[in-house]
């Protein structure tokens, strides 16, 4: 190619395009799927609302973790990075396969079977709709990615905006509601539910919901002024979504009291229904669409950074460790990531529920290796504790101790709760031990090498 394997990432993205690309990873399909698994398990009102506040809790926890491991190791190859330097080259690698045939691979096809869910309603496309509409989604923001960061970026602030006005319909459907007088629709005692468990279960869906800052790191080495910046984008970022989260779902509690909540398939649209009539719900339902392509979007956009790190560090993958000059993004990278996504899609076309295939097949991996990087922090501490140029994590060592017992919590509830779709990814986890043993080769060959910015 002509534009060589010189060039890296530069600090093209401001304050504003990294906390669009974090809110736009985090406000996705989740607030519109979740709140009602979330309610059947809350048992209260109260209890519902208090478990969003706590999402957004713990979810700050991490992200002040990956402040500090972000701004101590600015990379776009973001935890593949951190653990490389934590635990050795070879467990890096390992992350690197999981990361781009497991955790991100599968997030880009679950939220594209989101998307293909709400597209079919639109515009179906016959039994395989949802599985044709996702490929296309796919393959449209792949080719869009691949023209160029800024054309990448700009995309998503306009999708982050989508996203932000579907919520806002939620909250104005409350207010209107509130001011004509209206008492919560489909009202009612809420049915029991066994306590046993179910707060924890109900933790799960609610930090899947919070999902997504993590990828900050993986734009850390693109972020103008990152080591300050970092911690920004992060806090600002979680901030405001808390802040949504909770307002949605008060509003949802508001309009459909917490029976309806619970027994709602499509709880914004129900909620438009209710206020602004079949009109409202058409509209609700496009925005949905808008708000899976903006998570869609954000997840192609950071995703492809890992195979560019790997790429470069693995002599047998460097033609994906290429920076394209032209686009500033890892092209071939894009192209990779996108063929593994839709082999996914394929898979998940031909299984009873691709949305919760996916789901099953991504958690456990993600939540392992988050653990491990999680328990990083305390490597690179004790290897260098005097005070660098960099965010130091505030109450340590309580706050990654916080964090890592959420990963544990997380894994062993993703394990406890999902079916042959998480034996299937583990199994595709394991198939990346050759390239373990490739990396290991390397460096008894040649000694350790840096690792790529």
């Amino acid at each position: 190619m002509s534009e060589g394997t010189a060039r890296g990432p530069r600090e093209t993205l401001s304050l504003l395009d990294g906390s669009a690309i974090i809110i736009g990873m985090v406000i996705g399909v989740g607030i519109f799927a979740t709140p009602s698994l979330v309610a059947q398990m809350a048992g209260d009102g109260p209890t519902y609302l208090l478990l969003w506040l706590l999402g957004g809790v713990l979810a700050l926890v991490g992200a002040l973790c990956y402040a500090e491991l972000a701004t101590r190791f600015p990379n776009a190859g973001g935890e593949y990075a951190f653990l490389s330097r934590a635990y050795g080259r070879q467990v890096g690698v390992l992350f690197a396969w999981a990361r781009g045939s497991v955790i991100q691979t599968g997030a880009i096809a679950l939220v594209a079977f989101v998307y293909g869910d709400y597209a079919q309603t639109i515009a179906p496309l016959g039994a395989y709709g949802p599985a044709m509409h996702a490929a296309i989604i796919i393959v449209v923001f792949t080719a869009i990615n691949m023209a160029g960061t800024a054309f990448g970026k700009g995309t998503q602030q306009i999708f982050t905006t989508i996203d932000i006005a579907a919520l806002a319909m939620v909250i104005a459907a409350a207010l209107v509601f509130t001011a004509n007088g209206g008492a919560p629709a489909l009202a009612g005692e809420a049915p029991p539910v066994p306590r046993y468990d179910t707060l924890g279960l109900a933790m799960v869906f609610v930090l899947l919901t919070f999902g997504g800052w993590n990828e900050a790191a993986y734009i850390s080495a693109e972020l103008r002024d990152g080591r300050r910046n970092m911690v920004r984008v992060l806090t600002l970022s979680i901030v405001i979504v808390t802040a949504i989260y909770l307002m949605a779902a008060w509003s949802y509690l508001h309009v459909m009291g917490l029976s309806g909540v619970q027994k709602s398939n499509a709880i914004a649209t129900d909620v438009t229904r209710v206020v602004f009539g079949a009109q409202g719900a058409v509209v609700m339902s496009a925005l949905v669409c808008g708000a899976a392509v903006s998570t869609l979007n954000a997840t192609i956009f950071t995703g492809a950074r890992v195979y560019y790190a790997l790429g470069r560090d693995l002599s047998g993958l460097k033609f994906f460790g290429i920076w394209s000059g032209q686009g500033e993004n890892p092209r071939n990278a894009f192209l990779l990531q996108g063929a593994i996504a839709l082999a996914l899609v394929a898979w998940g076309a031909v299984s009873r529920d691709g949305f919760r295939t996916m789901v099953e097949y991504t958690s456990p991996v993600f939540w392992l290796f988050m653990t491990l990087t999680g328990v990083s922090l305390f490597v690179f501490r004790r290897r260098a504790p005097e005070r660098g140029a960099y965010f130091r994590v505030p109450l340590y060592p309580l706050t990654p101790l916080v964090f890592i017992g959420m990963c544990l919590w997380m894994l062993y509830s993703s394990l406890v709760y999902t079916g042959a779709g998480a034996l299937v990814g583990f199994a595709v986890l394991l198939l990346g031990l050759p390239l373990v043993f490739l990396s290991r080769a390397r460096e008894q060959a040649s000694g350790p090498a840096e690792i790529a910015q």
